[in-house]
């Protein structure tokens, strides 16, 4: 009795447990999930992300006196706050979900399972980023700022759709390295405020870094692209109209969505699924 009361009290998961926990249940279950179920809480994701990639781009609008690299830490500080929305609500995640592959390599979750989940999830993820952007553009709030608000967003989306694949691909793996390893560490802690110190560093370095998060980008380049929408706001921008132009749906989905999804699944994966499977339930099991 005395030595089950004290495991009851602990505060956190040691490493081995907390990939046995993930494997053997979260993972499992969630791959159960009905289809509705699974759709309207990715939704909820997609706009919980959005909402921390809202207030990341609107802290960082405006001249600062502390310079770049410290403008961008507060944007990455405050972009943490989505992750935080999504871990303790239950919400899906597609980034987050990748660590289903534990499942898979334990044969616990079938390829079939793994697909449906991933497919559902991750164009719910679109509906929830995408819905948050079209409030953010009716709600006026490029605006913000005289109009810098607006101008950081265009820029911010200009800048993505302009990177080069194999940017967009390596910036997706380091991105998702980093997400999965704060989902890891969160899942470790009992505590609510265990997982939030677990989620706010790694979300902050990625962010602060400038990596590259496909769900996130759902949000910054539709908010980029419907910013397009305001006179005033393009004015301010000093972009060209070919600039203009080249930030659009397409270039959105083929220069950084695909590449950047990729990425995600390649960095969640191999460093982080791979690493601690290998670690903790191919080694555990091959000394049993």
């Amino acid at each position: 009795m005395e030595e089950e009361k004290v495991i009851s009290t602990v505060d956190s998961l040691t490493p081995s447990a907390t990939v046995h926990e993930i494997s053997d249940s979260v993972m499992t279950g969630k791959a159960d999930y009905s289809k509705t179920k699974m759709f309207v809480l990715a939704i909820a994701a997609g706009a919980f992300i959005a909402f921390g990639a809202q207030v990341s781009l609107t802290v960082m609008t405006g001249d600062s006196n502390m310079g770049w690299g410290f403008t961008k830490l507060i944007g990455a500080m405050t972009f943490a706050t989505g992750l935080m929305l999504v871990t303790l609500t239950g919400a899906e995640l597609f980034t987050g979900n990748v660590m289903m592959t534990f499942a898979v390599l334990e044969k616990k979750v079938g390829f079939l399972k793994l697909f449906r989940s991933w497919t559902v999830v991750y164009i719910a993820n679109f509906v929830g980023s995408v819905l948050v952007a079209a409030l953010v553009y009716f709600a006026g709030l490029g605006h913000n700022g005289g109009d810098a608000v607006g101008v950081t967003a265009m820029q911010t989306a200009y800048t993505k759709v302009h990177l080069s694949f194999v940017e967009a691909f390596c910036r997706g793996i380091l991105c998702n390295w980093l997400v999965c390893l704060a989902i890891f560490m969160a899942s470790t802690s009992k505590r609510v405020i265990g997982k939030i110190f677990a989620i706010f560093f790694p979300i902050t370095t990625f962010v602060a870094s400038g990596y590259e998060h496909s769900i996130a980008n759902m949000f910054f380049i539709p908010n980029g692209i419907l910013m397009k929408h305001f006179p005033s706001i393009v004015t301010a921008s000093g972009m060209t109209p070919d600039q203009l132009a080249a930030l659009n749906w397409k270039a959105f989905f083929i220069h950084n969505l695909i590449p950047v999804t990729m990425g995600n699944i390649v960095g969640a994966f191999v460093f982080v699924v791979l690493i601690f499977w290998t670690a903790y339930l191919r080694e555990e099991r091959r000394h049993h």
